[in-house]
């Protein structure tokens, strides 16, 4: 009798894999392969991204950014709703960069032109241009409309429900289901009696790679164990793991157990697309800590990522403030950031030069749910098409000042946090022994 060992992975169904092989052939098929299979993640690149904290949003200000170097800026209406649009005026084509927001209402700095919202906040549909001398200014003004896409505010995130074609008219808009995906409860954490830090960055690198770099934890022992705070994490330690992969229509999640102890769980990250990844151990409901970093596609080469650390340790305010808890945890993340940033600028180079082929880059066990990240991430960039207006301002940089301006690649956020640990440090040390002094 014949045997033969196949690979699940190039096929498309069961029946495909053993219609080549004659009656008789014993075929060895890894049942959990099968299975995950089967599983495919079914979103895309079009759907809901986390773009700014709730507190980076204030009243009478406009966020700028963008989304696949689309143009789109964020603020608050009159009811205190939070709207996105598409950053040009419906006049003339301009910008709103430069313009204001006064009472919630948007004017554009080019001919002031202002926009505000009607009705249950589901259009911006009025334009007021009362300097302007036009008989027809009325019925022009009732048909103009700014372009937009669906906002909710969750668990202080602000989402976008990010497609191809932005709304007039919001109520058009009735797919909002899948932002439950990324709601922490609906994925079993219970932060409300957690403490979190949390730091904004910006790299000026390809945005899936910097996905793959996160869902990539073995690389922490080698890169980050000398900053990691881990006596159990760093390159001289040398760990073996076992991995499980669970996939279904809505995620990616892979556990880590060791394997000189197989009921010992190390890590598990959770992949949930298109743009959050979330890092805990454990049960979900027991976790000590979540790790959440949401990756968000400004641009070709240019990617910003929020991390958020939700955690049931050291809570205590008064001892966080005396041990600079936060300020210190937020180093450590910026250090991290930093020390992946070059390896991530150099796999952005070698990428866009075509130096990695696939014949080239070799995917070891442990590399498994980085492949299934990827083999999901061409098939949805080839249905979304998400990058189609790369090729038309490649070089245009009008937005980068704009856009980027969160450390690493302008450190103006981390210089802060320094300056805020060593003011912190003198009052709560220096202040006390220099007063001690002079009354000596």
């Amino acid at each position: 009798m014949e045997n033969k060992q196949i690979n699940f992975f190039k096929t498309k169904d069961i029946n495909t894999v053993l219609k080549p092989f004659k009656k008789g052939t014993v075929v060895n098929i890894d049942n959990l392969e099968v299975r995950e299979k089967q599983k495919e993640l079914k979103l895309g690149l079009h759907g809901w991204y986390a773009i700014c904290p709730s507190t980076e949003l204030k009243k009478n200000k406009i966020h700028y950014f963008s989304l696949f170097d689309e143009p789109l800026l964020l603020f608050r209406d009159k009811n205190n709703n939070v709207r996105c649009i598409k950053n040009i005026c419906p006049h003339r084509g301009s910008s709103f960069y430069g313009g204001s927001i006064s009472n919630g209402e948007l004017t554009c700095p080019y001919h002031g032109a202002r926009f505000s919202s009607q009705g249950n906040c589901q259009n911006i549909d009025r334009i007021t241009c009362s300097h302007i001398v036009d008989n027809n200014y009325d019925n022009y003004a009732k048909r103009i409309h700014l372009s937009q896409f669906k906002v909710v505010e969750r668990e202080s995130y602000i989402f976008i429900y990010f497609t191809d074609k932005s709304e007039t008219d919001l109520n058009k808009f009735n797919d909002d289901s899948l932002i439950s995906n990324y709601d922490l409860t609906a994925n079993g954490f219970s932060v409300k009696d957690s403490v979190s830090e949390e730091v904004l960055v910006d790299f000026k690198c390809d945005w899936s790679r910097i996905i793959e770099n996160h869902l990539d934890i073995l690389h922490i022992f080698w890169v980050h164990g000398d900053t990691i705070p881990d006596k159990d994490v760093n390159k001289n330690v040398l760990v073996s793991f076992n991995q499980k992969i669970n996939i279904n229509p809505n995620y990616i999640e892979s556990i880590y157990f060791y394997k000189n102890n197989p009921t010992k769980e190390f890590i598990r990250i959770k992949y949930i697309p298109p743009g959050r990844i979330l890092i805990y151990k454990g049960d979900p409901a027991a976790s000590r800590y979540v790790q959440v970093l949401d990756h968000i596609p400004l641009g070709d080469n240019k990617a910003r990522v929020i991390v958020r650390h939700y955690r049931k340790f050291l809570k205590n305010k008064f001892l966080n403030n005396l041990i600079l808890f936060k300020e210190i945890q937020k180093k450590i993340f910026y250090k991290i950031f930093d020390e992946d940033y070059m390896i991530l600028k150099t796999q952005t180079y070698n990428q866009k030069l075509g130096l990695i082929k696939n014949d080239e880059i070799k995917l070891l066990g442990e590399d498994r749910i980085i492949n299934y990240f990827w083999n999901w991430y061409k098939k949805s960039e080839e249905k979304d098409n998400p990058w189609k207006h790369i090729n038309k301002n490649k070089e245009l940089n009008v937005y980068d000042e704009i856009i980027l301006k969160y450390p690493p690649e302008i450190k103006k956020l981390e210089v802060i946090n320094n300056i805020n640990i060593i003011r912190k440090t003198f009052i709560r040390y220096a202040a006390p022994l220099v007063f001690l002094l002079l009354i000596i």
